[in-house]
């Protein structure tokens, strides 16, 4: 038996993170314990953690540095505050019940703890790296997380050292409100994405006409603007999908769109580089006939399907919104649907009860006097921005 945790705690140049093992000394981690101890490492050495000289606590703890240690002020910071603040969290910790008592003799630990080169403070360092023990301990003693924990969080979270965030398309946040970029001027694009309100439930599409105008850097160019964002190319790839899978994958798009009139072979490319790289595929049904019988031909299901009324075409051709529940009548959740071609706020709810997952908006919003109140009309008939209601606990 052994258990995993992990706890960030902290910040500037003395923040803590803690990776530990706990678990049987006749076991794996015991096995570790001893190798850990007896191979040493040029710049990450092993070294028992001690309360004092002399007071190792128990279970024994292995701390070993995640920082390659360079110099004897580096050492100070690991054999001084760092593995005394992890000692004194073990003691702790078996004093206030989280480790068992009857299991200290039986059980060992390996902690792996990172001290950043310039961290100066030794009191923070202790207060941070003790704070870090007790809580990666509790976690790896209670399973945490838990799976709905991190169903939860997963498509939420921005990693602080990261910087910025990853979007996804959760479920959960339906409908979202797809801005369709159908001009050929990059200025203007980034003109319109700095006048968008900020919600989760928006997202953009560098649209054909402006990757025809710009090139595929249209995309990269996007993020300069919207760094977070969760950004479509709409290549509409009717010929090589591999390779204009990769052209926009290499630009930083989230999605890549194809035309659903591209034949079998072609789509089957695009579906497999799109799902190989992890970005969203997404087929466009315009002026496919029948869309189910082209779905039913691939060998694996698009992300999005996207049903998609030409412009040219509004003034004779209805959204097809039936088409929506014959898709999820054969296709089940395995896709969301998005509908575009002419949206406004008035055809919301109707798309709504239809059962779509994304309305794509264009020249409502994109040449509207005022591009943010026009936006907020489409996200307040989608039922507002719900997850900003959310309460963060850890």
């Amino acid at each position: 038996m052994f258990k995993i945790g992990e706890a960030l705690v902290g910040k500037d140049n003395e923040v803590a993170h803690i990776d530990l093992i706990i678990g049987d000394k006749e076991g794996h981690v015991g096995a570790a314990f001893a190798n850990g101890l007896t191979n040493l490492s040029r710049g990450h050495t092993p070294l028992l953690s001690v309360i004092r000289p002399n007071l190792p606590p128990k279970p024994y703890t292995l701390v070993i540095p995640k920082v390659t240690v360079q110099s004897m002020e580096d050492v100070g910071k690991i054999f001084g505050p760092a593995q005394a603040a992890v000692a004194k969290a073990i003691a702790d910790a078996v004093e206030e019940g989280i480790i068992p008592k009857d299991k200290i003799d039986e059980w060992v630990i390996i902690c792996s703890v990172f001290i950043h080169p310039e961290a100066k403070d030794f009191r923070k360092i202790y207060q941070y790296n003790y704070g870090a023990t007790k809580l990666a301990l509790k976690r790896a003693l209670q399973d945490y997380p838990t799976l709905d924990k991190i169903m939860f969080d997963k498509d939420r979270a921005t990693h602080p050292i990261m910087g910025f965030r990853v979007p996804r398309l959760p479920r959960w946040n339906t409908p979202y409100l797809q801005i369709a970029l159908d001009m050929g001027s990059i200025e203007t694009a980034k003109r319109v994405v700095s006048q968008l309100p900020g919600s989760d439930k928006i997202i953009l599409e560098a649209g054909t006409p402006l990757i025809k105008s710009e090139g595929v850097k249209a995309i990269s160019k996007l993020r300069e603007v919207a760094k977070d964002s969760f950004i479509i190319a709409d290549m509409k790839t009717l010929d090589v999908g591999q390779v204009e899978v990769d052209m926009a994958f290499d630009e930083t798009a989230d999605a890549v769109v194809a035309s659903g009139l591209a034949a079998v072979e072609v789509l089957d490319k695009f579906l497999y580089e799109a799902k190989r790289l992890g970005i969203y595929a997404i087929v466009d049904t315009m002026s496919v006939s029948d869309p189910l019988k082209m779905l039913k031909s691939l060998k694996e299901l698009p992300d999005i399907v996207l049903l998609h009324r030409a412009i040219d075409t509004e003034k004779t051709e209805k959204i097809k919104f039936e088409l929506v529940k014959k898709i999820k009548d054969e296709f089940g959740d395995k896709m969301l649907i998005g509908v575009a071609g002419g949206i406004e706020p008035d055809t919301v709810p109707l798309a709504i009860k239809s059962g779509v997952d994304i309305i794509v908006v264009g020249r409502y919003i994109t040449q509207s006097k005022d591009i943010e109140r026009s936006t907020r009309e489409f996200i307040s008939q989608m039922g507002g921005d719900i997850d900003l209601k959310r309460v963060h606990v850890e």
